[in-house]
């Protein structure tokens, strides 16, 4: 799912990015709006099993980090709220006693983009309502199989990059409105980009589990050499002891 997305994805970035380039400054969706981050929803992705390694522990380190150092003021304020996909995050959230507005673990093991689209409306209706000014997910970004990259990433207010030394106004010719195009394009990139979220934490998990697995193999085996060593060389201490009892116990009886 993840490699045929990818093309996908990136191509809806680069069409949105000329698009928002190319309006108007004053033509801004209700999505772009930047206000002031009083109020903070984190979207929180883990498993919901654990024996995958620093996975879990590496989006709650963050987390606690962002609340630390980004957040806190408005996490002092109880003005940061969470949303948890996944079952460690609930757990920590639970036992933390964060706000939490929305848990679902369920994404995790059935993530559909029908499914998720219908977790973006949400979220995005709720930034439309000004519910909350900033949306953040912290989740473990797919490498490699051996290696996961942590990723704290705003989703909303959507912003768009220009390149200061590339920044050419493409002049495109809209079939419809081009209000209607952008009503379209941008909620479609957020659930996108949601679901790509969610898609790269499910294969991180693989791949730090996989990698947990050899580790955790790979120490059975050195443990099992250990008592292996510790084995024989109780056994050789015995049979070493028996010996000289026997020896000792017939010169006992050559001298009687």
């Amino acid at each position: 799912k993840i490699i045929n997305l990818r093309p996908y994805a990136n191509h809806l970035s680069y069409i949105l990015n000329n698009l928002l380039i190319s309006k108007n400054e004053d033509q801004q969706h209700p999505l772009e709006e930047v206000r002031n981050p009083e109020r903070i929803l984190i979207i929180l992705i883990t498993s919901n099993k654990g024996l995958c390694g620093g996975f879990n522990n590496a989006v709650i380190k963050e987390t606690e980090r962002t609340l630390l150092n980004v957040y806190r003021q408005q996490h002092q304020q109880k003005n940061v709220s969470f949303l948890c996909i996944g079952k460690k995050a609930v757990d920590y959230v639970q036992k933390k006693k964060y706000p939490l507005i929305g848990i679902h673990s369920d994404l995790t093991d059935n993530c559909t983009f029908e499914n998720v689209s219908l977790l973006a409306e949400e979220i995005m209706q709720k930034f439309i309502s000004k519910e909350y000014d900033k949306v953040e997910v912290i989740f473990n970004r797919f490498k490699n199989a051996a290696t996961q990259v942590l990723t704290n990433q705003t989703i909303l207010p959507l912003t768009h990059e220009i390149e200061k030394d590339n920044k050419q106004k493409i002049d495109f010719i809209f079939e419809p409105k081009k209000e209607e195009i952008y009503d379209q394009m941008i909620p479609l990139f957020i659930k996108v980009t949601l679901y790509r979220f969610i898609l790269n934490s499910v294969v991180s998990e693989h791949g730090a589990r996989m990698t947990a697995m050899h580790q955790a193999t790979e120490n059975a085996k050195d443990l099992i050499k250990d008592l292996n060593l510790t084995y024989n060389k109780v056994r050789q201490a015995a049979i070493t002891n028996a010996l000289i009892e026997m020896v000792s116990g017939a010169e006992s009886l050559k001298n009687s």
